[in-house]
Formats: structure tokens, C-alpha cells, sequence
């Protein structure tokens, strides 16, 4: 159509300006026919090109584990391979044959440990790995994901998040890889966890692929994407990546024991035991290469359960574990002597630098994002929110009901500060164990999104208190409007406000000591055993067990960061203050009173003031969000790097 129009006008034009025009259709044509043959190559062994392919090249990739014995563990040594793009490579062995080490040291995804040594080199069309000019994609054997969250806001998110465009391409994007990776019907489906109802395990796999196909890879690994999936969701999972590997992508896996169908998918095979190569090559010949060892696959065997049998070592006793370590060794040895370099040799080399660099959305735009997932995840969790409420109103009922209509009385005094001293615990408590329930595990969400560089720990942080505050200062108070009016503590309007505030002020300090130790701990187990103690050390010097005054100086920083004092303290002054009990009568028959001023005197509170209470509580506040984070900007993920073997 361009050319006939440009034909048409040039009648009109001198001679010259024809010329030029013809000369300029003829080289936009030529380069215009250039682009679409490279988006659509067809290579000479049948993979796609799309313009961006990448070649992962590795050789002497050796990774050895120190035991506490003092010697080495080989757990990979010296593996050759390569992988390239519109093939799905599958790296296959039992269990314990250094399948996800290699994954993830090829990934650039392998744990920090000292105990580890790893050399060799991995290297993505000449360029060493990890590369910024390759970008890629790895799905971890676990899919962690916020639960109420839907699967289209799981991915728009990750769009926004990891790519540039309008926000117009972005949800065409979302939409495509949706349905490239049979989601539809679940699109607009929470994810879900054990609480509430969501996605099947193999929908959860595909949208783990989905989140990292987003960013659009060029190269993207899979670390046993089958695992603990039924046969059925297994092969739909392995068929979305055979789909991403026929579009130009390079594709590597992790697998242990896949049925015969699933082995007819993978283009490419490493086989592994006990960390050395036995096999490298294309899967539809790796029978042929173990008959011509004297090792022949029965008929209508699933191939795969005879390549892990053949490879496998069997301990059931000393004669079976010696004669399978002959064999592996023999089958290892055997393929070392006939490849002295056991790659694919790939006829299409990669031609492209992997990807262009997408920076994602500004810090702001990334606190806005994060705080409408924190947002989301939180008000949407009903059962949680279910759960906290019912659990404060029990607790102001049965405390009302201990200490109904307190009066004036001598007694009462002992009950007054039990109630604000239970009040104090409770609020904290239930704050605590919420934030350490829930927190460790988003925390492993978290680190993994910052291992692929998708923002900064200030952008989370900010995003999680704003949107943790609002809701979690409503529990407190439904708690200290049924407990405050049924206990008969001081009806005045500004006495019941500071009262709430004080127990609004204790719960956010024990959310943010929940968010320091739900950081610190290895696990929610661990979490749950180390907050709890902390708060009982915070009890003990409350200001009711322990006067402060008598705590020995080694020990002072203690009640100055015990959450439960300064609550404890304010709430105090707030009650007693202006208050005076009946204590009955002397010997003389004259009336006693006790003035509450005398009651906070022998508490070691009387020189305070609930500004100063409120004002020491907000310090203690700061110092744990100021704890929490730096802990989890300390924690960020740590990777081994390969350094070059010794020569």
C-alpha cells in the first residue's frame, strides 16, 4: 500500500525528488523485511529465534561442601554443558545428584554458605553470569505468593513492578501471558493458603512461571516445577514451558522422576549422579547411547524410571551401594573419555544481548503499589480479622466480668492496677503473635522479589506501616471500649481517650517488636518461641513486679525498653491521678483515704507525666521499625560467586 501510494505522488514530482523517494521505499522495504525475518528465524534444527536468544555456556563447574570431618564433599565435579534457546534443557537424576546445586549455581541463585567452594565458569552468549545485559528468570521449587491476592493482580503488579510501558501494553501483557499459560479460568481468582480456598498447586506453579515470563526472559530456569504435583498438573506445567522454550526462549529445569510424556517434551537431557555428568545430549538419543553401553530400556518402559535406576545408588546394603558406585563411576568415566567438552553444539548461536534493562516504576510509584497489596492482603483476610476481634472481645468480656464496677475501696486498688496491668499484656500480646504468625513468611516473599532487584527495603517498609496502622489500632480499641465502661474506671471523656491511645500506642510497639524478631528468626517457630519471651521479660519490669527504682544499674536499659512500663505507667497516671480510696478507719475511728497521687508515688511513677509515658513509648516504638528494618536490610539475599579454577 506505502509503495503504491508513494508511486502515485511521485507522477507529480520532478525527476530528482523520484529518484530520492524510490531510493529511500527501496532501503526502508530492505530493513523493514529485516526486523520480521529476525523476530520469526527459524533456526536449521528447528527452534525459533526471537531476535533475543540466549546461550548458556558452562565448563569446569566444580562445587565442594566442607563436612565437619575436615574433608571435601564434591557435590558437582567439573560439569561441560550448554543450553540454548527454543529448547527446554532438563537437568535429571535422583535424588542427591546435585540437580537444583547445578540449577542454582547456573542461576547465579546458589545460597551463601562457607562451608561451600564453587569455581568454574557459566557464561550467556560470551558474557559471564550473572550478566545485567541477560535477563532472566528463576522459578523456586516453593510458590510463595500473598494469598489474597487475585492471579491478574499478582501479575499486573509484577508488570508494573519489573517493565516500562503504558499502562495499556502492561495489562495486554498480563493478559497474554495469562492465557499463554492456561490461567483464564483462574485470572480473577485469590491465590489462597490454608485459610481460604484459592489456587491448585499446579495453577500456583503456572503462575509462579507467569510472574517471571512478565519481565519477558530470555532465559529461564526451573528448579523441579513438577515437584508434589499430580501427573495430570505436571504435564500442563511442563507444557507451558515447551510453549515459552518454541517462542525463542532458553529454558532449563531441574526434574527428578517424569512419566514418559513429559520425558517426550524435553529437547536436551544432563544426566547426573552423585554430582558427576554421566549424559549430556538431546533426549531422543540417550537410550541409544546407553545401549550401545550394554545398559538396554525394556519395552513400553518409561524411559526416565530407567535412566534413574541405571544412575541411582543403591545403600540397601554394602555389596548393592559398592556395586552401583562401580557402575556410575564406569557410566561417568566412559562419557568424560568420549566428550571431552559434553555440550549440545548449537547450530544457532544466540545473537542477542538477552533483553534491554527495564528499571521498573520510581520509589514512589513502588510505595503505592506495595501499599495496596499490603492493604489488599490485610482487610481482605476475613478470618484473620474474624479472629483477632473475636479474640479481644472474649478477652474484654472475661476481664470485665473479673472486675465489674470497681469501686473506691482499699481493695480496689490492688484490682485497679491488676486490670490496667492485664489490659497492657493482652494488647501486646495479641499484636505480637498476629505479626509473628504472619510475618516470617511474607519476609521469605519479600527477599525473594529483592534477590531480583524489584525494590529497596524502605519502599516495603514504608508500604507495610501504612498499611498495618489504621487496621490494627481498631482491635486495641474495641477492646478498651467494652473493658474501660464495665470495669468503672474513670468515666471522664479525656481519661477514656488517653486510655485508648495508650493501649493503641502498646499494640503498635508490639507489632514493630514482632516485625524485629519476625526478621531476626529463622522461622514463625522460632519467631514464636523468641517474641514471647521477650514480652515476659518486658513484664517483669512492667512497673508492678519490679519497682525501677530498686533494678540494679547493669539492668537499668531494661525497663527503658520494656514495652510493657511505659504503657503500663501512662495508664496508671491516667487513672489514679485525682483519685482517693476509703482504707477504712484508724484506731481513733477517724476515716483513712489514700490519695492515688500516694498510689503512684510507691510505684515509682510519681514524678512522671502521661506525655512523658506516651513520649517513652513512641521511643520504644521507633527503636524496634528502626530494628526491624535494619535487620531486614542486613538479610538481604547472599549467592555464591564462581571464582576460576585453579590451574
Amino acid at each position: 500500500m506505502l509503495d503504491l501510494v508513494l508511486g502515485s505522488a511521485c507522477l507529480f514530482l520532478p525527476p530528482q525528488v523520484q529518484a530520492g523517494i524510490v531510493g529511500g521505499t527501496f532501503v526502508f522495504n530492505a530493513i523493514r523485511r529485516r526486523r520480521k525475518h529476525k523476530r520469526s528465524q527459524i533456526n536449521n534444527d528447528g527452534s525459533v529465534s526471537n531476535g533475543n536468544e540466549v546461550q548458556l555456556e558452562w565448563s569446569s563447574v566444580t562445587c565442594r561442601l566442607k563436612t565437619h570431618e575436615g574433608s571435601d564433599r564434591l557435590l558437582l565435579d567439573n560439569l561441560h554443558g550448554t543450553a540454548k534457546s527454543g529448547r527446554i534443557l532438563a537437568i535429571f537424576g535422583p535424588s542427591g545428584s546435585g540437580k537444583t546445586t547445578l540449577l542454582s549455581t547456573l542461576a547465579g541463585q546458589l545460597p551463601y554458605s562457607k562451608k561451600l567452594e564453587l569455581e568454574g565458569y557459566v557464561t550467556a552468549n560470551g558474557n559471564p553470569m550473572p550478566s545485567q545485559k541477560i535477563k532472566t528468570g528463576f522459578v523456586a521449587q516453593e510458590d510463595l505468593f500473598f494469598s489474597q491476592m487475585t492471579v491478574r493482580e499478582t501479575l499486573a503488579m509484577a508488570a508494573e513492578m519489573r517493565t516500562r510501558g503504558s499502562a495499556k501494553e502492561r495489562d495486554v501483557l498480563v493478559d497474554s501471558v495469562i492465557r499463554s499459560l492456561g490461567l483464564k479460568k483462574c485470572a480473577d481468582t485469590v491465590i489462597g493458603d490454608e485459610k481460604t480456598r484459592g489456587l491448585s498447586g499446579g495453577e500456583k506453579k503456572r503462575l509462579s512461571i507467569a510472574c517471571e515470563m512478565i519481565a519477558k526472559p530470555s532465559l529461564l530456569f526451573a528448579d523441579e516445577p513438577t515437584s508434589g504435583l499430580d501427573s495430570f498438573s505436571a504435564q500442563q506445567v511442563v507444557g507451558s514451558l515447551k510453549s515459552l522454550a518454541s517462542e525463542g526462549n532458553t529454558v532449563i529445569m531441574s526434574i527428578h522422576q517424569p512419566r514418559s510424556s513429559i520425558f517426550e517434551m524435553l529437547d536436551d537431557i544432563c544426566l547426573l549422579s552423585e554430582g558427576k555428568l554421566v549424559y549430556f545430549g538431546e533426549a531422543s538419543k540417550v537410550l541409544g547411547y546407553f545401549e550401545s553401553l550394554g545398559y538396554t530400556c525394556p519395552e513400553h518402559y518409561n524411559p526416565a524410571e530407567f535412566l534413574a535406576d541405571l544412575v541411582a545408588i543403591d545403600h540397601s546394603s554394602p555389596e548393592t551401594e559398592k556395586e552401583s558406585m562401580a557402575r556410575v563411576t564406569a557410566l561417568s568415566d566412559a562419557w568424560r573419555q568420549a566428550h571431552t567438552n559434553a555440550s549440545i553444539k548449537s547450530t544457532a548461536p544466540g545473537n542477542g544481548d538477552g533483553s534491554t534493562k527495564n528499571p521498573g516504576c520510581s520509589l514512589p510509584r513502588q510505595v503505592m503499589l506495595l501499599l495496596n497489596r499490603s492493604w489488599k492482603q490485610i482487610s481482605r483476610d476475613k478470618a484473620t480479622l474474624l479472629s483477632r476481634a473475636s479474640s479481644q472481645v472474649s478477652s474484654a468480656i472475661v476481664f470485665s466480668a473479673i472486675y465489674w464496677k470497681l469501686g473506691l475501696k482499699q481493695s480496689d486498688i490492688q484490682s485497679r492496677l491488676g486490670l490496667i496491668q492485664v489490659s497492657a499484656v493482652g494488647t501486646a500480646m495479641s499484636s505480637l503473635i498476629k505479626t509473628l504468625n504472619v510475618f516470617p513468611q511474607e519476609r521469605t516473599i519479600i527477599q525473594r522479589e529483592r534477590g531480583r532487584s524489584a525494590y529497596p527495603v524502605i519502599s516495603y517498609f514504608a508500604s507495610k506501616l501504612a498499611a498495618e496502622l489504621p487496621i490494627g489500632s481498631i482491635f486495641p480499641m474495641l477492646f478498651g471500649a467494652i473493658v474501660y465502661p464495665c470495669t468503672g474506671l474513670s468515666m471522664k471523656p479525656v481519661k477514656f481517650v488517653r486510655f485508648l491511645g495508650i493501649l493503641v500506642a502498646e499494640s503498635f510497639s508490639a507489632q514493630a517488636l514482632g516485625l524485629a524478631v519476625g526478621a531476626a528468626a529463622p522461622s514463625t517457630s522460632a519467631a514464636l518461641a523468641i517474641g514471647p519471651a521477650v514480652i515476659l521479660v518486658s513484664i517483669v519490669f512492667g512497673g508492678l513486679f519490679v519497682n525501677v527504682e530498686g533494678v540494679p544499674k547493669p539492668l537499668k536499659w531494661i525497663p527503658k525498653t520494656s514495652l510493657i512500663k511505659h504503657a503500663f505507667e501512662g495508664a496508671c497516671i491516667n487513672e489514679f491521678t485525682g483519685l482517693s480510696f476509703d482504707c477504712g478507719t484508724d484506731k481513733q475511728g477517724n476515716p483513712r483515704t489514700k490519695a492515688g497521687e500516694d498510689i503512684l508515688q510507691e510505684l515509682g511513677a510519681g514524678h512522671d507525666t502521661i506525655q512523658e509515658t506516651l513520649v517513652s513509648q513512641g521511643r520504644v516504638l521507633l527503636m524496634y521499625w528502626w530494628m526491624a528494618y535494619r535487620i531486614l536490610k542486613k538479610k538481604k539475599p547472599r549467592y555464591m560467586e564462581l571464582v576460576a579454577p585453579q590451574q
